[in-house]
């Protein structure tokens, strides 16, 4: 007869918001796919001042939490190791349960990056719009990928600067600019980590640019709500528009494998991610 039902291991997005989240549906995705009954995926509204508590909270069945915004930065207080990306980027958006029953911290947003640029012919010059930890991850990402001169085009010059800096470090020439005039200057890939408010009043600029970008790609961060507003524009102006859902996705799965030990069933996943957005 088989044996008594091992504990239900659990796993969980953290953020605020995160009720509009599609790792749950990601990750269950996966378990379904996999045969993974024992594996529960969750979603739990923190702020940043919540973390360190609720993470002491959990006892030894969690193995796994999936980290947005606000606690990237926050994370770092509860981690017991972090990955050199994760230290790089200054961005935690996981944290695996280790045998002692601490924590590791990783950044998967690079590799969902890479994952989902990696098709796109950049020509070596690139336009990063915005200067947030996504940036971060996007500068990491972007070296990984052969990236060889980037402008970041943000509005505060300080983050924008230290963005600079950590491209300068990976051997990639870059130079801060502005929201305001980065459409004058063209180029094969523009990828934006800008929050759908502020890609609106880019996606103005670009208008007002009348620039034309034929053969170039736009990638925005941003999977909901789509087309965004400067998805929209970018595609009059010529893009080639990718979206974030596939970054999304390719950092789930790897978030997947690190929880479980199990290679993620990615084209599963990408379906149900289409599918939940009507794609």
């Amino acid at each position: 007869m088989p044996g008594p039902p091992g504990p239900v291991l659990n796993a969980a997005v953290l953020g605020r918001p995160v009720s509009h989240s599609l790792s749950p549906l990601l990750h269950t995705t996966g378990y379904r796919v996999l045969g993974l009954p024992d594996w529960t995926y969750g979603a739990h509204d923190l702020g940043a001042d919540d973390l360190a508590a609720w993470v002491r909270g959990r006892d030894e069945t969690w193995r796994g939490l999936s980290l947005t915004m606000p606690l990237k930065e926050a994370a770092f207080a509860v981690a017991d190791t972090v990955s050199e990306t994760a230290r790089l980027t200054g961005s935690v958006n996981t944290l695996v349960r280790r045998d002692d029953l601490g924590w590791d911290a990783h950044n998967t947003d690079v590799h969902g990056l890479v994952a989902a640029l990696g098709h796109v012919d950049h020509g070596g010059a690139v336009t990063l719009l915005g200067s947030g930890a996504t940036a971060r991850s996007a500068a990491v990402a972007l070296a990984q990928l052969g990236v060889t001169d980037v402008r970041v085009a943000a509005r505060n010059l300080a983050t924008s600067t230290e963005v600079v800096a950590l491209l300068d470090s990976l051997g990639v020439h870059a130079v801060p600019g502005t929201l305001d005039d980065w459409a004058q200057e063209r180029r094969r890939l523009v990828l934006s980590t800008l929050p759908p408010a502020a890609g609106g009043a880019v996606a103005a600029t670009l208008l007002a640019a009348g620039t034309t970008f034929e053969g170039a790609t736009l990638f925005d961060v941003v999977y909901a709500g789509w087309p965004t507003e400067l998805a929209r524009t970018a595609v009059s102006a010529g893009f080639d528009v990718v979206s974030g859902l596939e970054m999304l996705v390719h950092q789930a799965a790897r978030q997947f494998e690190l929880f479980t030990g199990s290679a993620a069933p990615i084209d599963a996943m990408l379906a149900a991610g289409r599918e939940a957005l009507g794609r």
